[in-house]
């Protein structure tokens, strides 16, 4: 499915991934977006330009797309972590409400938005909290200690945008940095009691690994998309 378009572009229901994350990003009113562009860059520029005008929205470049992992990812988008700012996966797909919900949390340096399921697998981004504050974050942390899954939507506020842009800093310094998750980073920032969690329980979102997501994503934007239009016909 993506021999030729990175998964970003794959179509759900006439739009793109990405043009539904734009799309609902700027339903929550942020206009200030940055795509990181890798694989197919030219493809995802031209898609943007032809959904939202040339310019609209912003890319940059990593020219490490193909030999490091999204800790590299991050650090190319370093100058534009300033002020407030959220961060999104490029394929994770996301109800509206759920970016409204983060937006509405309690105001922390650092809030990632977390699920909650009855049982996690290995490939899952799990994390272990004490109350509403991370402990820990990771894909390696034991079952028993397990309280939630990161869906990958993170929202940094205050001193949270410094914390996080100095962290990835250091940590691109180290041999091992281009294997690294930008995630490991939260991790180590965590100790520090500057990280929370939010929980998005019971809302919808779906993260694109494998083609059985790509089943369960079409179903649950068609809810989306019928859920829009039972609201435009009682207006």
């Amino acid at each position: 499915m993506t021999v030729d378009i990175p998964k970003c572009l794959l179509d759900i229901h006439g739009k793109t991934v990405v043009e539904w994350q734009i799309d609902y990003l700027l339903d929550n009113g942020i206009d200030d977006i940055t795509v990181v562009v890798g694989y197919g860059a030219d493809l995802v520029e031209a898609r943007l330009g032809a959904g939202y005008g040339q310019g609209r929205v912003k890319t940059l470049y990593n020219p490490f797309f193909d030999i490091a992992d999204n800790l590299a990812t991050l650090w190319m988008a370093r100058e534009e972590m300033t002020g407030d700012f959220v961060l999104l996966n490029g394929d994770t797909l996301f109800e509206s409400r759920i970016l409204g919900s983060l937006l509405e949390s309690h105001r922390r340096p650092i809030t990632l938005a977390c699920d909650i399921k009855p049982r996690y697998d290995s490939d899952d981004m799990k994390v272990s909290l004490e109350g509403h504050r991370l402990l820990r974050v990771g894909k390696d942390l034991e079952q028993g200690a397990v309280n939630g899954e990161s869906i990958g939507m993170l929202l940094f506020r205050d001193q949270g945008a410094d914390l996080f842009r100095g962290a990835v800093e250091s940590a691109m310094r180290k041999p091992v940095a281009l294997k690294q998750w930008y995630l490991s980073v939260i991790d180590g920032l965590a100790p520090g009691q500057q990280v929370w969690s939010h929980s998005i329980q019971g809302m919808q979102w779906q993260e694109l690994d494998y083609p059985v997501d790509l089943d369960r994503a079409l179903k649950v934007t068609a809810d989306w998309i019928a859920t829009k239009q039972k609201r435009l016909q009682a207006l």
